[in-house]
């Protein structure tokens, strides 16, 4: 493989190389990189790392995501979590931001290729909808959590009319219950929800389920079982620590720290 192919994302991304599938029609795209035509690679090549895998690894890197089994952070739902993860940060530092948009980008174009409209979920989505949205050289709009209290009282900021085909940009999705309210309040508005792209999953049974229900088709950058696989390779996690964060995830409301032995 030529690795003048590649530099763009090293740039981007500094480690390894990534497994693409290469479609890509949008012309403004490929003025961003995103049409680097890559073939699949041989499945006899073992050694390469997962995008998923790579991703997760640089939020753990720049705190994105941070990882505390033993002492646990507490959630505004009252929860207790060994993970707390604020993909806000991400925008502070301009190859991860652009890597994001990047592969948004990619996942809408692969999957979502008939998309109309791109809507970014307030707050945390706003700004990486904003960056997809003019990359793709699509309208935007964005979906407050509730209404506003004057003016227009309006949920949805900007034009969609009727009919049109949207794609939702969220930057974290937990268990689905806020992804979800902003895609009803796109189709109480009278477009047609074709899609979901995120950066990041907790992969809860509940949101699966949830976004099955809803019959929402989610995509993710990354995920919490890529991310525990990254934090274990590099040394941020402990082997012992890896039987807590997955009892959590697949109860997280019930979870009861372990007790230190002092």
């Amino acid at each position: 493989m030529n690795s003048n192919i590649l530099m763009p994302y090293e740039k981007i991304f500094s480690c390894g190389i990534i497994n693409f599938s290469g479609k890509c029609h949008n012309s403004t795209i490929k003025n961003h990189y995103l049409c680097i035509i890559i073939t699949k690679l041989s499945n006899n090549i073992l050694n390469m790392k997962h995008l998923d895998n790579i991703f997760a690894e640089k939020l753990l890197k720049i705190s994105a995501i941070k990882l505390q089994p033993n002492n646990p952070f507490t959630w505004a739902s009252g929860w207790n979590s060994p993970i707390y993860t604020d993909n806000r940060k991400t925008l502070s530092y301009p190859d991860v931001r652009s890597f994001i948009k990047v592969e948004l980008c990619r996942l809408i174009e692969e999957n979502f290729g008939d998309a109309e409209v791109i809507a970014g979920v307030a707050t945390g989505a706003i700004a990486q909808g904003a960056l997809v949205a003019d990359t793709l050289g699509l309208p935007y709009i964005y979906i407050r959590s509730s209404p506003k209290d004057h003016g227009l009282e309006n949920l949805i900021e900007g034009n969609l009319k009727p009919g049109q085909k949207v794609v939702i940009v969220e930057d974290l999705v937990s268990t689905g219950g806020s992804s979800l309210k902003a895609a009803q309040a796109v189709r109480n508005a009278g477009g047609e929800v074709i899609g979901m792209v995120a950066i990041f999953t907790y992969e809860f049974p509940v949101s699966v389920k949830a976004f099955k229900d809803a019959g929402v088709k989610l995509l993710t950058i990354s995920n919490y079982s890529a991310m525990i696989a990254a934090a274990k390779e590099i040394g941020y996690i402990a082997e012992s620590d890896l039987a807590t964060l997955e009892q959590w995830r697949k109860d997280p409301a019930n979870w009861v720290p372990r007790k230190i032995e002092g």
